[in-house]
């Protein structure tokens, strides 16, 4: 059978919109089939984070499939199953790594068990933290309900209660399984022409539960693989907690049991299954907005209780306010705090006080400045008002230093903590990762390098042996493994051995500036890049935006004056709608045809950086788009504006 295929084994993977991971789980895969005959696909759904680029640029010896829309899981990974010629199809995750001897591995062992017709692995997070979906069983109404009511995570180890990750079967064994991970999903295709590919009803999860069932139900077995590992970051492209994962994740169970299930434990198992998603969708979103909405309604009690206790002191001293005044005045002052608190980043975590202190200043502004348009009768005391800012503002230095001391973590008052980071690699590779670390931390304790063999560098702190050792005494809180010199079985083996939760790991691509990481089993992966994301931070964006408004509005309301600066009188007005609207931003990226870095997102601009200093070189335009969003600030805009302003119509 295997003589009638071109390759042993076919790699799919299914990407959107993770450029970075996908970069590294490619780095990966490319030499864990150095010792196989293999193919890989990279079937894209319509990214727009320049991960088509970063392929056609650094793999171009794989094939690609760029759609230009999102299909789903299920449809992309058919369009790549259908192009293959190999006797094994592996479905991976972009977000993975795979051992360098993977793949021989599994096909070694898909070999010699000829009734296999599919195969999962055993998984790890970023943490080095075994990920129990790694091996499932079947998903009966029983099962599903433990699942879903919280039975099986109290009981993970119960043969009754725990069936839905089998947490009663030996991680370190190999066992036959019912449900394999899309994460990491390997076929015979044989298998696959008797059974089916996916069924592209889902679209995105459930697909791998129907195809394991269905392998299953062709006579065939499924295995869960335990003596190599894989690290599966998790959380790139839904987040557990959202509402929408709950509804997606469980209509797919549904669509599961209605098409193999009788009629009735379908209807069963349907109406379990929904009763569950409004159950845990009003949960999350109820849970979501109290911890939005509590801080802010305990900050508003608090301060218009301080603005009431202001009138009875006034009431004391014989100066009355006018009631109608104050039932209106003292909500809408307070809620003018609050708000300018809100858009000066006063609520994003983790807290700094000065954002706090740019609202209370910017709120009180534009309170004194409406006041002072009202009519005489409604203005009763500008003092009143200066009183109730110094309240707001000892309040909330008050109350969140409570907070710091009371409970810490996002409410801790501190800018960004030190960190310690061990990078295990080179001399050439510690001084590259080192350089990254310190522009893309504000705040580096001690960064150490640990030699990748027994030769202990002039440099090094200790060698790979050591690794354990130079964490504990050296106190690290984050290690950082060079790809180029060290083995990703190396890696996950050390990531596993040391396994602590006050430790994190990265791993450094080859000649790439990002590191990527992930914390936990319940967060997405997460990377350190060169620092050119200053331009998406939320108070960044909040003024970036703030500015747009303001000019397009301004430049609107004296357009009988400005517009006869301009040539293309319509396109200028035109562009200052588009501004307006939020369709366009007043200045933004110069276009380039071939872009060497992904750069975060944001509007259209009709300026750009290259207007600063006309310059017309491409990669100097490059260089300038790089310099704009690290370096990022309303500043920048306005200078922008001010040399380039004759060309808003353009």
């Amino acid at each position: 059978m295997a003589a009638s295929f071109k390759y042993k084994l076919s790699v799919i993977i299914v990407n959107y919109n993770v450029e970075y991971f996908l970069e590294q789980c490619l780095n990966s895969v490319k030499k864990a089939l150095e010792k196989i005959e293999g193919e890989v696909f990279v079937v894209d759904n319509n990214s727009i984070d320049g991960s088509v680029d970063m392929v056609q640029r650094k793999f171009p010896e794989y094939n690609l499939i760029a759609n230009k829309e999102n299909l789903g899981f299920s449809s992309a990974n058919n369009q790549g199953i259908l192009l293959s010629n190999s006797e094994y199809v592996l479905l991976l995750n972009p977000d993975t790594v795979v051992e360098e001897d993977t793949f021989i591995k599994v096909v070694e062992f898909m070999d010699q068990h000829k009734d296999a017709g599919g195969l999962g692995v055993h998984m790890v997070d970023g943490k080095g933290n075994f990920l129990p979906e790694s091996k499932r069983g079947l998903p009966t109404p029983s099962v599903a309900f433990y699942k879903i009511f919280g039975l099986s995570a109290l009981f993970p180890k119960s043969k009754k209660f725990g069936k839905y990750h089998l947490g009663f079967l030996d991680e370190f064994e190999n066992h036959e399984v019912d449900i394999l991970s899309g994460a990491f999903m390997l076929m015979r295709m044989e298998t696959l022409e008797k059974v089916g590919l996916l069924d592209e009803t889902f679209f995105m999860y459930g697909e791998d539960i129907d195809l394991s069932y269905r392998i299953q139900k062709g006579g065939y077995k499924n295995y869960y693989f335990s003596d190599t590992n894989i690290i599966h970051y998790k959380g790139e492209s839904t987040k557990k907690s959202s509402v929408n994962y709950v509804f997606v994740f469980y209509r797919a169970m549904v669509i599961f049991a209605e098409k193999h299930f009788s009629k009735k434990n379908a209807r069963s198992f349907s109406f379990l299954i929904n009763l569950a998603i409004y159950f845990r969708a009003s949960l999350a979103i109820g849970a979501r907005f109290i911890k939005r909405i509590t801080q802010p309604i305990v900050d508003f009690v608090f301060i218009a209780g301080g603005l009431l206790c202001l009138t009875n002191y006034w009431d004391q001293h014989s100066i009355k306010f006018p009631p109608e005044v104050l039932k209106i005045a003292i909500p809408i002052y307070t809620f003018t705090w609050l708000l300018a608190v809100l858009f000066n980043g006063g609520y994003d975590k983790p807290i700094k006080f000065i954002h706090h202190l740019k609202g209370i200043v910017f709120g009180t502004i534009l309170i004194l400045i409406v006041y002072g348009l009202l009519p005489k009768d409604w203005q009763f005391s500008r003092l009143f008002i200066l009183l109730g800012a110094t309240w707001t503002f000892f309040y909330y230095l008050i109350s969140h230093l409570f907070l710091h001391v009371a409970l810490g973590g996002k409410f801790s008052l501190k800018s960004t903590t030190s960190t310690r980071f061990a990078v295990v690699g080179t001399d050439d590779e510690f001084q590259r990762i080192s350089a990254i670390l310190r522009e893309t931390r504000h705040k580096v304790d001690i960064i150490e390098q640990v030699a990748i063999d027994d030769v202990k560098s002039s440099t090094a702190v200790g060698t790979i042996n050591q690794l354990d050792q130079v964490v504990h005494i050296h106190q690290i809180d984050e290690v950082i493994f060079s790809a180029k010199d060290i083995s990703a079985g190396a890696i996950i083996a050390w990531m596993c051995s040391i396994n602590s939760d006050h430790v994190d790991f990265k791993i450094a691509q080859p000649e790439s500036l990002f590191l990527i990481g992930s914390n936990s089993i319940e967060t997405a992966g997460d990377l350190y890049v060169l620092n050119i994301n200053n331009i998406s931070k939320r108070d960044k964006i909040r003024a970036k935006r703030t500015f747009d408004i303001f000019i397009s509005l301004s430049l609107l309301l004296s357009s009988p004056l400005t517009l006869w600066f301009y040539n293309q009188k319509g396109r200028f007005l035109g562009n200052l709608m588009k501004v307006l609207v939020g369709k366009n931003s007043l200045v933004g990226y110069h276009s380039i045809i071939e872009k060497k870095v992904t750069l975060p997102n944001i509007r259209k601009g009709i300026l750009t950086p290259q207007d600063e200093y006309s310059v017309k070189d491409e990669s100097m335009s490059e260089k300038l788009n790089l310099i704009y969003a690290r370096d990022y600030s309303i500043r920048k805009d306005f200078t922008i504006l001010l040399k380039s302003w004759k060309s808003l119509d353009r």
